[in-house]
C-alpha cells in the first residue's frame, strides 16, 4: 500500500455519507438514523433509483424530519456505479470534503464509519475491508466466501494493486481524490466500479489505507448481487490486467 511518503494531509471537512437504493424500503430508515447516531455532525445522501417500493418517498419523509438527510431522486435503475456517481458529483458540488460510499442493506455498519473516518485524516481514500487482519464477514457461506476472497486476489494480482478486498465496497474519499481519478471515464456497472475506483487511485499514487470491518449479510430485502454481474467484473479485470501488461511491453520495445 502507498505509504503517504511522509505527507501532510489537510483537514477533512464536512461528511458525506452516500447510500444508493433500489427497492429498500425495509432497510433505509434504520441505516439512516443508525448513521446520523454514529457521526451525527456527518450528512447523509439517499441516492434512490426511482425505486417501485417507495424507498424514495421514505426517503422524502427522513429529509422533511432532519435536515442533515438529503434526496438524490433518479430517473431509473441504472447501477450501483451510476448512482455513486451521481453522488459524488452531487457532494462535489455541494463542497463536501469527505464522500462515503454506504450500502442500504446495513452490510455495512455505520457504527464502524468513525474508524474509517480516523484513518482518513491521513490518507487519501480508506477502504473498509473484509480480508485483512481482523476482518471478516457474518452469515455467509463458505462457498460465497470463497468467491470473493478469489475475486479480489484474482484482481489484486492482475492489476498489480496492493489491496486485499479490492472489490469492497465501504470506502471514504477526500474530495480532492475524487476529483483527481477522472471519473468520467470510470467503469459505472456492479462491481466492477469498485474495482476500477481502486485500481485509479493507486495507479495515480494516492495513498490508500485499509481498515478491517465487520460485513454482515443483510436480512431483509432482496441481495442486488448477480451471477452476470461477476461474469462483467471479471471480464472487465481480465481487459484491464491484460492490456496494461501489453502495453507495458509494447513500450519497452518502443524506441
Amino acid at each position: 500500500m502507498n505509504d503517504g511518503g511522509g505527507r501532510q494531509f489537510g483537514p477533512l471537512g464536512t461528511t458525506l455519507v452516500i447510500i444508493p437504493t433500489y427497492n429498500e424500503v425495509e432497510n433505509i430508515r434504520a441505516i439512516v438514523r443508525r448513521v446520523r447516531a454514529a457521526v451525527p455532525e456527518a450528512h447523509v445522501l439517499v441516492a434512490d433509483d426511482n425505486s417501485p417500493d417507495g424507498t424514495g418517498k421514505h426517503a422524502d419523509e427522513l429529509s422533511s424530519e432532519d435536515d442533515h438527510v438529503h434526496v438524490l431522486h433518479r430517473k431509473g435503475k441504472e447501477g450501483l456505479g451510476a448512482a455513486y456517481l451521481a453522488g459524488f458529483q452531487w457532494g462535489i458540488e455541494h463542497d463536501y470534503g469527505v464522500l462515503v460510499e454506504m450500502d442500504a442493506d446495513g452490510s455495512h455498519r455505520p457504527e464502524e464509519l468513525p474508524r474509517l473516518l480516523t484513518a482518513l485524516k491521513g490518507a487519501d481514500l480508506v477502504l473498509g475491508s473484509r480480508w485483512v487482519p481482523g476482518g471478516r464477514v457474518v452469515n455467509w457461506p463458505k462457498s460465497r466466501e470463497f468467491i470473493s476472497r478469489g475475486g479480489s486476489l484474482y484482481s489484486r494480482v492482475l492489476l498489480d494493486v496492493p489491496i486485499r478486498d479490492v472489490t469492497g465496497g465501504y470506502r471514504a474519499f477526500r474530495r480532492e481524490t475524487l476529483e483527481g481519478l477522472g471519473l468520467d471515464g470510470v467503469a459505472s456497472q456492479g462491481y466492477c466500479f469498485q474495482v476500477d475506483l481502486a485500481r485509479r487511485a493507486v495507479k495515480a499514487g494516492y495513498h490508500v489505507v485499509e481498515v478491517p470491518i465487520t460485513f454482515v449479510e443483510r436480512e431483509l430485502g432482496d441481495s442486488k448481487m448477480s451471477r452476470d454481474i461477476f461474469v462483467e467484473a471479471l471480464w472487465r479485470v481480465t481487459t484491464w490486467g491484460v492490456g496494461e501488461r501489453a502495453g507495458r511491453i509494447l513500450g519497452r520495445k518502443s524506441p
